[in-house]
Protein backbone atom coordinates (compact mmCIF):
# COMPACT_ATOMS: atom_id res chain seq x y z
CA UNK A 1 0.00 0.00 0.00
CA UNK A 2 1.68 3.44 -1.25
CA UNK A 3 1.84 6.00 2.03
CA UNK A 4 -0.96 8.37 1.52
CA UNK A 5 -0.54 10.97 4.70
CA UNK A 6 2.23 12.23 6.17
CA UNK A 7 1.46 11.95 9.92
CA UNK A 8 0.74 14.95 11.31
CA UNK A 9 0.06 14.73 15.39
CA UNK A 10 -0.31 18.03 17.20
CA UNK A 11 1.36 19.01 20.43
CA UNK A 12 -1.93 19.16 22.11
CA UNK A 13 -2.62 15.14 21.16
CA UNK A 14 0.93 14.19 22.22
CA UNK A 15 0.18 15.79 25.68
CA UNK A 16 -2.93 13.68 25.49
CA UNK A 17 -1.08 11.04 24.81
CA UNK A 18 1.88 11.43 27.41
CA UNK A 19 -0.86 12.08 30.08
CA UNK A 20 -2.24 8.82 28.95
CA UNK A 21 0.65 6.39 28.88
CA UNK A 22 1.54 8.01 32.46
CA UNK A 23 -1.69 7.29 33.84
CA UNK A 24 -1.66 3.46 32.32
CA UNK A 25 2.49 3.14 33.01
CA UNK A 26 2.52 1.21 36.25
CA UNK A 27 -0.88 -0.85 35.20
CA UNK A 28 -0.01 -4.51 34.25
CA UNK A 29 -1.75 -4.92 31.26
CA UNK A 30 -1.73 -1.70 30.47
CA UNK A 31 -0.26 -1.33 26.92
CA UNK A 32 -4.19 -2.35 25.35
CA UNK A 33 -5.90 0.58 27.04
CA UNK A 34 -3.00 3.03 26.23
CA UNK A 35 -3.51 1.86 22.22
CA UNK A 36 -7.28 2.05 22.60
CA UNK A 37 -6.96 5.65 24.19
CA UNK A 38 -3.98 6.52 21.48
CA UNK A 39 -6.54 5.73 18.69
CA UNK A 40 -9.12 7.54 19.93
CA UNK A 41 -6.73 11.04 20.42
CA UNK A 42 -5.29 9.95 16.57
CA UNK A 43 -7.85 8.25 15.00
CA UNK A 44 -5.56 6.07 13.95
CA UNK A 45 -1.99 4.21 15.39
CA UNK A 46 0.75 5.46 13.22
CA UNK A 47 4.66 4.40 14.04
CA UNK A 48 5.15 7.68 15.38
CA UNK A 49 3.23 7.39 18.02
CA UNK A 50 3.35 3.59 18.52
CA UNK A 51 7.20 4.52 18.87
CA UNK A 52 5.40 7.36 21.95
CA UNK A 53 3.83 4.55 23.44
CA UNK A 54 7.15 2.06 23.48
CA UNK A 55 9.41 4.86 25.01
CA UNK A 56 6.88 5.59 27.70
CA UNK A 57 5.43 2.35 28.44
CA UNK A 58 9.47 1.38 28.26
CA UNK A 59 8.69 -1.68 26.17
CA UNK A 60 9.83 -2.73 22.65
CA UNK A 61 8.38 -0.94 19.48
CA UNK A 62 8.00 -4.54 18.45
CA UNK A 63 5.59 -5.15 21.19
CA UNK A 64 3.45 -2.61 20.57
CA UNK A 65 3.24 -3.32 17.03
CA UNK A 66 2.54 -7.47 17.86
CA UNK A 67 -0.41 -6.20 20.03
CA UNK A 68 -1.44 -2.70 17.47
CA UNK A 69 -1.62 -5.42 14.81
CA UNK A 70 -2.96 -8.61 16.20
CA UNK A 71 -6.17 -6.96 17.30
CA UNK A 72 -8.77 -5.92 14.32
CA UNK A 73 -10.12 -3.00 16.44
CA UNK A 74 -7.11 -1.30 15.83
CA UNK A 75 -5.91 0.74 12.42
CA UNK A 76 -2.67 1.29 11.67
CA UNK A 77 -3.36 3.31 8.37
CA UNK A 78 -5.48 6.71 8.55
CA UNK A 79 -9.69 6.82 8.26
CA UNK A 80 -11.22 9.42 5.87
CA UNK A 81 -14.03 11.69 7.00
CA UNK A 82 -16.52 9.50 5.38
CA UNK A 83 -15.05 5.49 6.28
CA UNK A 84 -16.88 3.52 3.25
CA UNK A 85 -17.18 -0.15 4.04
CA UNK A 86 -18.53 -3.07 1.66
CA UNK A 87 -19.75 -5.81 3.14
CA UNK A 88 -18.35 -8.98 1.54
CA UNK A 89 -20.46 -11.18 3.38
CA UNK A 90 -21.71 -14.25 1.89
CA UNK A 91 -24.96 -12.54 0.49
CA UNK A 92 -23.76 -9.86 -0.45
CA UNK A 93 -20.75 -11.84 -2.27
CA UNK A 94 -23.19 -14.08 -4.14
CA UNK A 95 -25.28 -10.75 -4.99
CA UNK A 96 -21.85 -8.90 -6.54
CA UNK A 97 -20.62 -7.22 -4.10
CA UNK A 98 -17.10 -7.58 -5.65
CA UNK A 99 -18.26 -5.41 -8.35
CA UNK A 100 -19.16 -2.56 -5.77
CA UNK A 101 -15.85 -2.79 -4.20
CA UNK A 102 -14.34 -2.30 -7.85
CA UNK A 103 -16.82 0.41 -8.82
CA UNK A 104 -15.58 2.12 -5.22
CA UNK A 105 -11.92 1.39 -5.83
CA UNK A 106 -11.84 3.13 -9.04
CA UNK A 107 -14.21 6.28 -8.22
CA UNK A 108 -11.98 6.95 -4.54
CA UNK A 109 -8.55 5.30 -6.69
CA UNK A 110 -7.84 3.94 -3.57
CA UNK A 111 -7.71 -0.28 -2.33
CA UNK A 112 -9.39 -1.49 0.74
CA UNK A 113 -7.35 -0.29 3.18
CA UNK A 114 -6.45 2.51 2.30
CA UNK A 115 -7.39 6.44 2.42
CA UNK A 116 -7.57 8.83 -0.20
CA UNK A 117 -5.19 11.67 -0.11
CA UNK A 118 -7.35 14.46 1.04
CA UNK A 119 -8.87 12.87 3.75
CA UNK A 120 -12.03 12.63 2.67
CA UNK A 121 -13.01 9.17 2.34
CA UNK A 122 -11.36 5.97 3.68
CA UNK A 123 -12.16 2.20 1.93
CA UNK A 124 -12.21 -1.14 3.73
CA UNK A 125 -14.22 -4.20 3.08
CA UNK A 126 -15.95 -6.01 6.14
CA UNK A 127 -17.97 -8.74 6.60
CA UNK A 128 -21.40 -9.23 7.40
CA UNK A 129 -23.67 -5.85 8.76
CA UNK A 130 -26.08 -7.50 9.54
CA UNK A 131 -28.37 -6.35 6.63
CA UNK A 132 -28.69 -9.46 4.18
CA UNK A 133 -31.80 -8.73 2.93
CA UNK A 134 -30.45 -5.72 1.26
CA UNK A 135 -27.38 -7.50 -0.19
CA UNK A 136 -25.22 -5.95 -1.69
CA UNK A 137 -24.90 -3.49 0.89
CA UNK A 138 -21.93 -0.79 1.20
CA UNK A 139 -22.10 1.54 4.48
CA UNK A 140 -20.40 5.06 4.79
CA UNK A 141 -20.14 6.36 8.49
CA UNK A 142 -23.29 4.61 9.72
CA UNK A 143 -25.76 5.51 6.55
CA UNK A 144 -26.78 1.61 4.72
CA UNK A 145 -27.05 1.68 1.07
CA UNK A 146 -28.52 -1.51 0.20
CA UNK A 147 -29.59 -3.17 -3.03
CA UNK A 148 -26.67 -1.85 -4.98
CA UNK A 149 -25.52 -1.93 -8.64
CA UNK A 150 -22.25 -0.95 -9.60
CA UNK A 151 -23.59 2.16 -11.84
CA UNK A 152 -24.97 3.37 -8.39
CA UNK A 153 -21.28 3.33 -6.64
CA UNK A 154 -21.04 7.17 -8.45
CA UNK A 155 -23.89 9.01 -7.36
CA UNK A 156 -23.52 7.79 -3.47
CA UNK A 157 -20.45 9.14 -3.53
CA UNK A 158 -20.69 12.53 -5.33
CA UNK A 159 -23.39 13.18 -2.73
CA UNK A 160 -20.52 13.47 -0.11
CA UNK A 161 -17.76 15.16 -2.27
CA UNK A 162 -20.96 18.18 -3.13
CA UNK A 163 -20.91 18.22 1.00
CA UNK A 164 -17.70 19.61 1.16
Amino acid sequence: MADTTTFKGTPEQERKLRSVIEKHKTQPGGLMPVLQEAQDIYGYLPIEVQQMIADGLNISLSEVYGVATFYSQFSLTPKGEYRVSVCLGTACYVKGADKILEAVEKKLGIKSGECTKDGLFSLDSTRCVGACGLAPVMMINDEVYGKLKPDMVNDILDHYYSKK
